[in-house]
């Protein structure tokens, strides 16, 4: 075995120690999850990790279709590809979800530089209750202050039913324009502060018609972890232990 490859293994028959020589690199995991959750091109699986590079996500890519977790398939008719997981990969459902629970419960608490605006975008496309938003086309406008880099305005789109995420102008009207210190924001997001109480004290401040305001709240149905309190000591968990 030459030397490079020494370095990424842990030299032992363990099965745990085998799993972990692939799944415990940087980012795996994650785009893992991201195939789990339904992702399928590239783009898509970028748009979910937005801060890994594209070449290290290739490589992620190519490594797991080496190890038997990922089929690529050519689009017909185009110059893409669609990553479609393996039964391997689909039988880790079950140990991300409560890798992220766990880490809803015990991890480090946040700080500046995980304040990702891109990702909280992404991760709102897919958790928005459109049954309870209005028929048609709403456009909402996201500003945040307190971001750790200039990005910080997003927009979501739901067109009866179908929720794009735009990271640049989409060219509509704003229907609903939402304003917010972004760690406050995420805080409610993960279920550590309530939203229609920051909402009510201005922390996160709505502008647009006031039935659109007032139902604001219903549209979004927050993390996936927010019922999950906080466990560990820390700032939020005492900001959970205020809410409750």
């Amino acid at each position: 075995m030459n030397n490079a490859k020494k370095s990424s293994t842990y030299g032992q028959y363990c099965p745990l120690a085998l799993a972990a020589e692939l799944l415990c690199r940087r980012w795996t995991i994650l785009v893992i999850s991201r195939l789990v959750d339904g992702c399928r091109t590239f783009n898509e699986i970028h748009q979910g990790i937005p801060k890994i590079s594209p070449s290290l996500l290739s490589t992620r890519l190519s490594e797991l279709e080496h190890a038997g977790l990922v089929e690529r398939r050519k689009i017909r008719n185009e110059n893409r590809y669609r990553y479609e997981p393996t039964e391997a990969a689909m039988d880790l459902a079950g140990l991300i979800d409560q890798m992220a629970v766990w880490g809803q419960h015990w991890s480090r608490d946040m700080d500046m530089d995980d304040l990702d605006p891109a990702f909280l975008a992404w991760s709102m496309s897919l958790r928005m209750n459109t049954e309870a938003m209005p028929k048609g086309r709403t456009v909402v406008e996201f500003e945040f202050s307190g971001t750790p880099t200039e990005f910080r305005r997003f927009w979501l789109v739901n067109n009866d039913g179908k929720v794009d995420m735009c990271l640049k102008d989409p060219g509509y009207e704003t229907d609903l324009h939402v304003r917010s210190d972004m760690r406050c924001f995420v805080e409610a997001w993960r279920g550590f502060r309530d939203l229609r109480q920051e909402i009510r004290s201005g922390k996160i401040h709505l502008a647009g018609p006031r039935q659109l305001v007032s139902s604001f709240p219903d549209w979004l149905l927050l993390s996936a972890l927010a019922p999950y309190r906080r466990r560990v000591n820390g700032r939020e968990s005492r900001l959970y232990a205020s809410e409750q």
